[in-house]
């Protein structure tokens, strides 16, 4: 089964990447990416950018590369925290214990107030 030629063209520039251009830290950096994650690597981008920008106001003085790390040591504990990590499993089950007993206080309340 061959593909109409005016399909074709359609396809392949469905897969062609965009080009976007990103701003962090007041410079501008050009990505390519498929065109169906453009809106993801805005939004990617501007986090990065307030995430590292918050860095710099509370650093002294640092440099882009420290900063640049920093952020990316942060957002690769807040994954790992979302994944469920054991290396931030402690903190996660104390976090799920006051949560559940915050329900049985919730529980015990609504059931006295009846």
């Amino acid at each position: 089964m061959s593909i109409p030629p005016n399909e074709a063209a359609k396809s392949a520039r469905k897969e062609e990447p965009l080009t976007v251009t990103v701003r962090v830290m007041g410079r501008e950096y050009s990505v390519a990416c498929p065109t169906d994650e453009h809106e993801a690597l805005v939004a990617s981008a501007d986090h990065l950018n307030e995430r590292m920008t918050a860095i710099r106001r509370r650093g002294k003085a640092l440099g882009a590369e420290r900063i640049a790390v920093m952020a990316a040591l942060n957002l690769a504990r807040d994954y790992l925290a979302l994944k469920g990590h054991a290396a931030l499993a402690p903190q996660q089950a104390e976090a799920i214990e006051k949560i559940q007993q915050l329900g049985l206080d919730i529980d015990s309340t609504l059931n006295a107030a009846d």
